[in-house]
């Protein structure tokens, strides 16, 4: 040490500390050989507690306030050092403060996803987040239980044990609280008071206090919302069958309203009613189901895009044949038939795609459709 550092040490009679720094939880008062002389003033600030070590042990404990430095102020350190009265020279020992305020607003959070049972969707993955705060109840505790002997000591030495504490006893509540996943977010602040509760005890063994604790959001994997969250269309949806019969009737209103849309628009409308068709039956199964077809009523199959959609009953093909989404060539099949058959050639069918308008007035009429070939 140089003379100059020795005697600053030897003038110095204020033991404080000043530290703006927030995050520091624990600071040594440095002194020349931790000499501090008889009679020198301490001041503990509002936030702070003064713990005195000598040798490793735990001595006296100051609360905020001015104090003098003597044998009546250090009773243990005195009877551990085995002071006399009238004692006037330097003693050394150790002072470290403590920083005694609330800590706030440090993060904790699920690094990787806890794995829960839920009643109604079975095995999930959940994360969560949240903030905490903390305060030391015990200064002389956290001393010997986690600084040791450094000289600074910051939030961050333990913070990251705290967030393990946090997160282990989150997902333990959790699991035991059978919350349905559903009704977690009207649950959160009764499961921080009761998580506060759960870490007290271990959280207090190293001189701290969990001053609170809040869960700001329990999440599912993306994936998992995404099906969620068309689980919930459906419902906003209702009645799927008759969402589905509204959005064939638009379609027709709005082909009406085309009626230049050409064999494009014709061919969608028919594909649109195989479509509703197919779906309506998908929904019938299982529960109540729509009347059967009347009895000895055709039901007839039709090629349409290189695919086969139906079976469709006879008053379905005819608004079909109506809407050009069936014409004489369109390749047809009902039941006992040998193969697909142009839709001319089939009697009931015929009937409805040689249908012609009447010739306007002044015109010749067009030619008749001819009747189907014997034996078709």
């Amino acid at each position: 040490m140089s003379f100059w550092k020795k005697l600053k040490g030897e003038l110095i009679d204020i033991v404080e500390w000043t530290d703006e720094n927030p995050s520091i939880l624990v600071h040594r008062f440095e002194r020349l050989n931790n000499e501090i002389k008889h009679g020198a003033k301490l001041v503990v600030r509002p936030g702070q507690a003064a713990v005195f070590v000598n040798m490793g042990q735990i001595a006296d404990v100051f609360t905020p306030g001015m104090y003098t430095l003597d044998t009546k102020n250090l009773p243990i350190l005195s009877t551990i050092l085995g002071w006399k009265h009238g004692f006037e020279s330097p003693f050394k020992a150790e002072c470290y403060f403590v920083a005694t305020r609330q800590f706030t607003d440090l993060k904790w959070g699920t690094q990787n996803p806890v794995m829960l049972r839920d009643k109604e969707f079975g095995p999930v993955r959940l994360r969560a987040f949240g903030t905490y705060a903390f305060k030391c109840n015990t200064p002389a505790k956290l001393i010997e239980e986690i600084v040791g002997s450094h000289g600074r000591f910051t939030v961050e030495g333990i913070e990251d044990q705290l967030r393990n504490f946090i997160v282990s006893g989150f997902t333990d509540v959790l699991g035991e609280s059978r919350i349905p996943i559903l009704d977690l977010a009207a649950n959160y602040d009764e499961l921080g008071e009761f998580l506060s509760e759960r870490l007290g005890p271990e959280i207090n063994a190293y001189g701290l206090d969990l001053t609170s604790l809040l869960v700001e959001n329990i999440s599912l994997p993306p994936n998992v919302e995404e099906a969620l969250d068309k689980r919930s269309s459906m419902g906003i949806i209702g009645d799927l069958k008759s969402y589905m019969q509204y959005q064939t009737a638009e379609a027709i209103g709005d082909a009406a309203q085309n009626p230049g849309g050409g064999m494009g628009d014709a061919m969608g409308l028919g594909a649109g009613f195989a479509m509703a068709n197919q779906m309506g039956q998908a929904m019938n199964m299982g529960g109540a189901s729509a009347p059967p077809p009347v009895p000895g009523g055709a039901q007839i199959w039709v090629a349409q895009n290189g695919q086969r959609a139906g079976p469709f009953p006879m008053d379905q093909i005819a608004s079909m044949a109506q809407a050009g989404a069936i014409k004489p060539d369109t390749l047809v099949w009902k039941e006992g038939m040998a193969a697909w058959t142009k839709a001319i050639e089939i009697p009931e069918v015929a009937s409805l795609v040689g249908r012609t308008p009447p010739p306007l007035p002044g015109q010749a009429s067009p030619p008749p459709v001819p009747p189907p070939a014997e034996g078709s």
